[in-house]
């Protein structure tokens, strides 16, 4: 919206990599993207470098990146691109390293009696040797906070390496005392992050709510009585949460771009970030359907079909940014119906499919047509990654099937009633009729065309199911011809 006004807009991620490592991880991505358990790769390197910054982490899948904190980065960057998000990634690494922190170092240790009384309204420990700035130790690689200004027009502080606090343990430091320049050091996050607002000229900063009573509060005082700045405009917003738990890194609950763009367009992962911030939303892989069949309406909203007043104008003003371009010609294939075409490998079979329900219509070109096959895939891996109700392949020959001589009779009788024209929901209802007019049990009945059509003795509602294919394969399966 402010580009549209003629703004020049930056949206900046500015990676923590200076930060140093608390925790260690239960998963991680490789390069390719593959998410695997911290046994797969070397989890001693990462042990053995508690404390130290991300950057100077050796990446712990070898030689791919020049660190842990680089490999991360990349990854985030590239995420950004598949979904066509415009970020810059800054490192702070580099930004410390290239001297950019150091007017807001020296400015905030210029004022450190009231940076001290700032923070200490915020955060219990804070006292008289209380620092701002932390020392990455030459000798051992420790961020350590033990430091006092040497001389402050030189930018060089004292440190002596104490060690640190990574989560719930102590890491002790070297006792190595020597002295380092702003470049060799990173704020603590209480400062560092106004710190950001005043390098970077933020005039916006979102930020979930975790951050709205303790973090935000303390940082837009900092930026006001330490660093002299005007805190950037805030906007808080609700927690995003995976399959109904937090996400999070550390405890392996995580999800990647790659893994949700095998499932579902990015128009529609777009959308699902564009939703009202002030509520909670959960990305529930298990039902995705849901999600997508919200899109689909929030599509049909802006282009005047949805008899929702609220919904169009949020699709008025939302939809041109989700998609990366506004046409009313797209046909997108209702998403539990395209997993019922992921049960077929035949295209032709699925276009038949598709036209039989009324989905494509018979004057598509056949880009229009190939468009919309699109979603049958990601449906299908939606329902394989799931194993849930669509996760069956229709047999594209006969399964050698043995079938008592009831079975055989209402399979018969059942190729007739389909023969004579009738839909999904009538074929449902007549297997059960069939299956008390054969003295059948009505689950051997199920068993038998899920045998035929599936090779399994289970699947999707069968009459249903065969109410969407050609109705000359469903005959001729059913009375087992092909």
């Amino acid at each position: 919206m402010l580009r549209e006004r003629g703004y020049e807009v930056r949206q900046v991620f500015t990676s923590d990599d200076r930060d140093p490592l608390r925790k260690l991880p239960r998963r991680l991505a490789d390069a390719d993207w593959n998410v695997v358990e911290l046994g797969a790769v070397d989890a001693g390197a990462l042990g053995k470098n508690l404390g130290k910054p991300y950057t100077d982490i050796p990446d712990p899948f070898g030689d791919c990146h020049d660190s842990y904190g680089e490999h991360f980065a990349d990854l985030l960057s590239q995420a950004a691109d598949m979904v066509d998000v415009p970020v810059e990634v800054l490192s702070n690494t580099e930004l410390y390293e290239a001297g950019e922190f150091e007017p807001e170092i020296r400015t905030i240790l210029e004022n450190v009696d009231t940076a001290r009384e700032v923070l200490s309204a915020y955060q219990d420990s804070v006292d008289a040797s209380y620092s701002p700035f932390r020392v990455v130790c030459e000798e051992c690689g420790i961020v350590t906070t033990d430091v006092t200004v040497a001389d402050l027009d030189a930018g060089v502080v004292e440190y002596e390496c104490t060690g640190i606090t990574a989560g719930d343990r102590e890491i002790e430091g070297c006792g190595h005392h020597s002295e380092a320049t702003f470049r060799d050091g990173k704020l603590s996050w209480r400062f560092e992050w106004p710190a950001q607002w005043s390098l970077l000229g933020v005039d916006f900063e979102p930020f979930g709510k975790d951050h709205a009573e303790g973090s935000w509060p303390s940082g837009e005082d900092i930026a006001r009585n330490v660093l002299g700045i005007q805190p950037p405009v805030p906007m808080t917003y609700e927690w995003f949460t995976l399959n109904g738990e937090p996400l999070s890194s550390s405890e392996g609950n995580v999800v990647t771009v790659p893994e949700v763009l095998d499932l579902l367009e990015p128009e529609v992962l777009r959308y699902f970030f564009a939703l009202d911030p002030n509520k909670a939303r959960d990305f529930d892989v298990s039902r995705l359907d849901q999600l997508v069949d919200d899109f689909d309406r929030f599509e049909r909203a802006y282009f005047g079909e949805v008899d929702d007043a609220e919904l169009t104008r949020f699709a008025e003003r939302a939809y041109p940014f989700v998609v990366d371009e506004v046409r009313e010609d797209r046909i997108r294939l209702p998403y539990t119906f395209a997993a019922v075409l992921g049960m077929v490998e035949d295209r032709d079979l699925r276009v038949q499919m598709a036209r039989n329900e009324g989905h494509i219509p018979e004057d598509a070109d056949e880009a229009t047509v190939e468009a919309a096959l699109e979603r049958v895939e990601k449906a299908r891996a939606w329902a394989e990654r799931c194993d849930n109700a669509y996760n069956y392949r229709l047999q594209p020959d006969l399964p050698d099937v043995d079938l008592t001589d009831d079975e055989a009779a209402a399979l018969d009788d059942l190729a007739a009633f389909v023969e004579s024209n009738h839909d999904g929901e009538a074929i449902q209802g007549e297997i059960y009729e069939l299956a008390e007019a054969h003295d059948l049990e009505t689950s051997d009945l199920f068993a038998a065309g899920y045998r035929l059509f599936f090779d399994k003795t289970q699947g999707p509602r069968l009459g249903e199911f065969l109410g969407e294919l050609d109705r000359s394969f469903v005959v001729e399966r059913l009375r087992r011809e092909g």
